[in-house]
């Protein structure tokens, strides 16, 4: 979503690495190409203005380190601005009698009920027992959406449409208390605008219910207005929290940075993807560290943490350190990687020089090939990974007509393989442990 942004600032960085030592002038310089960076990026233009205000007063004061270089310091400054414009982050508050109510709100076509499941899917994984009711009478089809995406993830629906949402809302609540429920996410209607009908309905279930989170789930694609969406439920509601949806777009990211800010309330939550899995907790110093083009490497680990099984990678492990690799292992490393989403979003948490040297990769062409090797993988027998040198001419056209492949790669990948296993094997006999192979 910042490629643009971060881009815009890398630049600016590159030529302030240049100076030896910066003066008011380079500063009020490189400060006017930020603030048209931001402003371009759809930030708000307070928020612009407070944020630079700040930067020019420390990189021209005291607040300068002299083991850092003009870039470093300028980048060092801006990073902990954003941070703090971004505020602090706060975790839901899931407190009082259970069924503890989660309220979703927002306007049609903001992702709300695929946040919903997104939400329930990340509770139920911490241990909570969710269930999820479709208060959207409106909108054709939203309480079979919310249906089928509970299905997906094995979480129950409460629906009836005989009943007027905060009636409804209140017995779906009653249910899941009888079933044993911890946590009720409710996904209530969304209007296309901003209208009394839609506020005094959303009033009359946040009055029945008493819920312990209010929370806006904004697109982050509408820039400026998704502010000013937040303001106006703000004013009726009295929000708790906002997710910001659509985080893995094109738009130019401006809202993220504006939200908190402008509304004083906490972003807690961004999705980045269409996965059940694809909802992160809002972390303002990975999120300003992405911006910056430091990367993201703490987000990284965790996703990797959460991808790689670790008995399997224990059982592989040890293999390799016997010298011991054969396609079905490289299978199921693909497939690890895989887990872990897109790779062109893997590419954007790298920092510095590797993100660089991951952005003349082309992303989706990376995950292209990866998806072929799988495919000529999984298209040989048990017997063709553990001995690969059984490969004649007819096998392999055998295999290229079964993954839509051609031979061509098939002996690619054979050569690639071969290159693996004799690293492994040198490795192995000077006991130096055991690495992952680099995928290319």
């Amino acid at each position: 979503m910042f490629e643009v942004l971060t881009d815009r600032l890398q630049s600016i960085f590159k030529g302030l690495g240049r100076r030896g030592k910066l003066s008011e002038a380079d500063v009020d310089t490189a400060l006017h190409e930020i603030r048209l960076a931001l402003l371009e990026a759809d930030v708000n233009y307070q928020v612009v203005k407070s944020i630079l205000a700040d930067v020019r007063v420390r990189a021209t004061g005291r607040d300068v380190s002299r083991a850092l270089n003009p870039s470093q310091q300028i980048i060092r400054i801006l990073n902990e601005e954003l941070i703090h414009a971004l505020g602090e982050p706060e975790k839901l508050k899931l407190t009082g009698e259970t069924p503890r109510v989660i309220m979703l709100v927002g306007l049609q076509g903001s992702g709300k009920t695929t946040t919903a499941a997104k939400l329930a899917n990340w509770l139920r994984h911490r241990g909570e027992r969710i269930w999820l009711v479709a208060a959207d009478p409106y909108r054709p089809a939203a309480a079979e959406q919310l249906t089928i995406l509970g299905q997906g993830i094995d979480i129950p629906v409460f629906a009836d449409s005989s009943l007027k949402p905060p009636e409804l809302c209140l017995a779906g609540m009653k249910t899941a208390a009888k079933s044993g429920g911890s946590v009720v996410i409710l996904d209530t209607a969304g209007r296309s605008q901003l209208d009394q009908p839609m506020m005094d309905e959303l009033s009359a279930i946040q009055e029945y219910v008493q819920p312990c989170e209010v929370l806006l789930v904004a697109d982050a694609m509408t820039g400026q207005e998704a502010v000013n969406i937040a303001q106006g439920f703000q004013e009726h509601l009295g929000l708790t929290g906002l997710i910001l949806t659509k985080m893995d777009g094109d738009a130019r990211g401006g809202a993220a940075i504006s939200m908190r800010s402008v509304t004083g309330v906490p972003i807690k939550f961004i999705g980045t993807g269409e996965a059940n899995d694809a909802l992160e907790t809002f972390e303002p110093d990975r999120l300003a560290s992405r911006i910056l083009g430091m990367g993201d490497v703490l987000t990284l680990i965790e996703k990797a943490e959460a991808s790689f099984d670790q008995e399997t990678a224990q059982k592989q492990a040890e293999r390799i350190a016997h010298g011991e690799f054969t396609l079905e292992d490289l299978g199921k490393q693909l497939a690890q990687v895989r887990r872990m989403g897109p790779l062109g979003k893997v590419f954007e948490m790298l920092p510095g020089g590797m993100a660089r040297t991951a952005k003349e990769i082309d992303g989706d062409l990376a995950e292209r090939q990866l998806i072929h090797t799988q495919a000529i993988i999984q298209s040989m027998t048990h017997y063709e990974r553990q001995y690969p040198k059984v490969l004649n001419a007819s096998r392999k056209k055998r295999i290229a007509a079964g993954s839509g492949t051609t031979v061509q790669e098939i002996n690619q990948l054979l050569r690639q393989h071969r290159q693996m296993r004799k690293l492994y094997k040198q490795i192995s006999k000077r006991g130096l442990g055991t690495i992952m192979p680099r995928l290319r």
